[in-house]
């Protein structure tokens, strides 16, 4: 069986953060893990609490997970302050991680800056290269660029600027655009889309958390990251196809929609 790590925060909602990350990886047949970097009071309706996790705690949960069962994929979701990315950023590479996809949780649902500029830097700095593909959605890839997306070409040249800075694949995650849902791959100097119709669901806390996860289980299974983002966005699609419906408010998807 492969494993999976996931290293974010936890929702106590169940819709997000490790508790999505680790559904998905059920739902992959995969054997998940988690290092969990905050806790958060949240639930369908926002977020009311961040307590985040000391450092010396994050570095020691890195260090139990690889020195006994080795993930052959990592994800990275919320990692909330400097200190803490710089110490993935060491556990990952002191411990040769493979496989890792960063999703930069950066900007919140109501559009606040959830990073202050000494953590952008070393998220940007120091953990991003260490990634095989960072999934940015429109907000997050216009801090990292620094100018405005507003279509597909913008989305070509925030993905080319950003590539410059850091080395690593770039997946520009399409949903905020009006039109489409459609999400661009820049590997390489290669762009690569992917066209998928929008689905009126209102429903979508955790989509960008599921989506990075089922691209990580997918790697971990060996697969090309170019399929490995065409498997996860087919999945993505199918959870949100299923129209669960809980809570008040944005609720969670159906992680188990294709487990009989």
């Amino acid at each position: 069986m492969k494993k999976v790590l996931t290293i974010a925060g936890s929702d106590s909602s169940g819709g997000a953060g490790i508790q999505a990350d680790l559904k998905t990886m059920t739902a992959h047949k995969m054997y998940g893990m988690s290092v969990i970097t905050a806790l958060t009071a949240q639930n369908t309706t926002g977020v009311y609490g961040i307590l985040d996790v000391p450092g010396e705690f994050v570095a020691k949960q890195l260090d139990c997970v690889f020195t006994d069962i080795v993930p052959d994929a990592v994800k990275i979701g919320m990692v909330s302050n400097g200190e803490i990315i710089e110490i993935i950023a060491q556990k990952l590479t002191e411990y040769r991680a493979q496989n890792i996809v960063i999703d930069p949780v950066m900007v919140s649902t109501s559009g606040s800056r959830l990073l202050d500029e000494k953590a952008l830097t070393a998220l940007t700095e120091t953990l991003m290269p260490l990634g095989a593909v960072i999934t940015p959605n429109i907000p997050e890839a216009e801090i990292l660029c620094g100018f405005s997306i507003k279509d597909r070409q913008d989305m070509v040249r925030a993905a080319q600027a950003i590539s410059k800075k850091i080395p690593a694949a770039v997946l520009i995650k399409g949903g905020h655009l009006v039109e489409e849902a459609t999400d661009l791959l820049y590997l390489q100097g290669y762009a690569r889309w992917y066209q998928s119709r929008k689905i009126d669901n209102p429903n979508t806390h955790g989509t960008g958390c599921t989506l990075s996860s089922a691209i990580a289980c997918n790697l971990a299974a060996g697969i090309s990251l170019e399929q490995s983002v065409r498997r996860a966005k087919e999945y993505l699609t199918g959870a949100l196809e299923a129209m669960l419906d809980l809570g008040k408010g944005s609720g969670p998807l159906d992680h188990t929609y294709r487990i009989p």
